[in-house]
């Protein structure tokens, strides 16, 4: 291996993010998923470029794409896992909040990753012991902090634990509102935005978080970076009801799964 596993991380992540900006008001054919759901070609691109990134590197490793799904040898513990391009409703309409993330997965625990933004011109990167950014060639240590009081919320579907919890019942609880200031970026950019001290916590419903070509990058990044990572139940976000709630600290994790548990009927 000529180079680590974090590098090639953030060498992958970057080609994925000048390929997304090099799309950037372009117009965008697009794909449908399902529903509202799309990808477009610069999705398809970004995705490209990453895996064969990946791919000449480590021929052996499993790559999971969002758009491509599952490539490699089947008995590989070490499994990459990409989203090309979080936040493709943001970028198909000229909105500059998105993400491309890179993770790996060695077994059952994320390895390194990294979470560029195409348009910041920022790398978000993890070697599994601490969290950084990088800009301009230079690396910063990535501490979070709640001083921002803004709280960014996932109010996209789906929703598996509707019946007990909805994100968006959190902006009509009384003690959320008069502590926080809720954001909606619709993209995982904001998760990394906690490990950088952005925000003060980000809070979504869901199922295998951690899994996530999604979400892998930004929990890796939160947790190297000291930020408490739970599911909504408190428990941890591969386990129990699933979701994700990420905060700066134990304070502000009390607080956000006590708006949680007001949702509850007495």
């Amino acid at each position: 291996m000529s180079i680590t596993d974090q590098a090639l991380a953030i060498e992958a992540a970057e080609a994925g993010a000048t390929v997304v900006r090099s799309h950037y008001g372009s117009a965008l054919t697009q794909f449908s998923k399902g529903g509202d759901d799309f990808a477009t070609t610069a999705d398809l691109a970004a995705e490209k470029v990453i895996l064969e990134t990946l791919r000449a590197a480590r021929p052996d490793d499993v790559l999971v794409g969002e758009e491509s799904g599952r490539t490699g040898a089947g008995d590989s513990e070490r499994m990459w896992l990409v989203d090309p391009l979080c936040g493709t409703l943001n970028f198909a309409a000229r909105t500059m909040l998105v993400s491309v993330n890179v993770a790996l997965r060695s077994g059952t625990q994320p390895t390194v990753a990294a979470a560029a933004d195409p348009f910041s011109d920022e790398v978000f990167w993890t070697d599994g012991t601490a969290a950084y950014v990088r800009q301009g060639g230079v690396d910063e240590r990535l501490v979070p902090s709640a001083a921002s009081k803004l709280v960014d919320l996932n109010l996209d579907p789906p929703f598996p634990n509707e019946s007990e919890f909805q994100v968006a019942r959190m902006l009509a609880d009384k003690s959320f509102v008069g502590r926080f200031h809720p954001r909606v970026v619709a993209s995982t950019l904001a998760v990394t935005w906690v490990a950088a001290g952005r925000r003060a916590g980000f809070v979504a419903d869901g199922h295998q978080l951690c899994d996530s070509v999604h979400f892998a990058a930004g929990i890796a990044l939160c947790e190297a970076a000291g930020c408490v990572v739970s599911g909504i139940d408190g428990q941890p976000p591969h386990s129990g009801l699933g979701g994700l709630v990420v905060a700066a600290d134990e304070q502000t994790h009390r607080a956000l799964l006590a708006s949680i548990e007001n949702q509850k009927p007495a």
